[in-house]
């Protein structure tokens, strides 16, 4: 199986930065894509960025300009860097990684999720 930590979470205030990190661990083959979710109250989980295994990004408008996701393959880590944080980015981050434990045992895993609150 597959684990991973979060960390980085915390409370800052409007227009400071967090930098959030998520550590896969356990016997991984390959991993194909890494991303980050939130989720706040009364709202659905969205996709906030991703990276894929060859370096492509994606990210929600909302963040656009402000967020940068990236990785290091050497230890299985994902990054979030944030920037120009505003009150409405206030929810609970989640990382997770889809990839393979052997050539043919695909896996998707799911952090805990870390609370981001930006408040003054």
């Amino acid at each position: 199986q597959v684990q991973l930590v979060e960390s980085g979470g915390g409370l800052v205030q409007p227009g400071g930065s967090l930098r959030l990190s998520c550590a896969a661990s356990g016997h991984i083959f390959r991993i194909d894509a890494m991303g980050w979710h939130r989720q706040a109250p009364g709202k659905q989980r969205e996709l906030v960025a991703s990276i894929t295994s060859g370096g492509t990004t994606n990210y929600a408008d909302s963040v656009k300009g402000r967020f940068t996701i990236s990785r290091d393959n050497a230890k299985n880590t994902v990054y979030l860097q944030m920037n120009s944080l505003k009150p409405e980015d206030t929810a609970v981050y989640t990382c997770n990684v889809l990839g393979a434990t052997t050539s043919r045992m695909k896996f998707e895993s799911w952090g805990q999720g870390t609370q981001v609150t930006v408040s003054s």
